[in-house]
């Protein structure tokens, strides 16, 4: 199943993301592909609020992950490969997020550890059509984000 939507700007961005975030149980795995720039932090930092995180989102660029819990003890573990040609113990570490049911994880620039992934995944494309302005593409690999993909209006 494949959807695509246009967002405007960063606020616009940062409320998808949001309205993303609510929906979120623990046990997604969402990868995020877009180029430097395209706004998958922003995206993060609204799917963060979603969840009920007030922490400050940061980029993993240079810590390779970031964690966050929320108050009802759902976390977000947002990860970025970007720096890694191999991933060597952090594929470990992303093999046992993903299989912790109250947690979230989030993956940039997932290319070194596709193979860990699962197929059940939800994939967002993001694309720069403006300075400002992105277009969306969301692929549900499976049934739960499927699921996931049909609630988020």
């Amino acid at each position: 199943m494949t959807r695509m939507t246009e967002v405007k700007n960063e606020q616009e961005m940062r409320g998808l993301g949001e309205r993303l975030g609510v929906l979120l149980s623990g046990g997604e795995t969402i990868e995020l592909v877009g180029d430097v720039g395209a706004g998958k932090t922003t995206l993060v930092r609204g799917v963060a609020h979603g969840m009920g995180i007030e922490e400050t989102v940061q980029s993993p660029s240079f810590t390779i992950n970031r964690v966050y819990d929320t108050a009802h003890g759902h976390r977000l573990v947002h990860y970025d490969f970007y720096r890694l040609t191999d991933p060597g113990i952090m594929r470990e570490e992303l093999r046992e997020a993903m299989s912790e049911p109250l947690t979230t994880s989030i993956i940039e620039w997932a290319d070194s550890v596709e193979q860990t992934l699962p197929d059940d995944r939800l994939t967002i494309h993001i694309q720069t059509t403006s300075e400002q302005g992105r277009q969306l593409t969301f692929q549900a690999g499976g049934k739960r984000s499927r699921s996931l993909l049909e609630k988020l209006q």
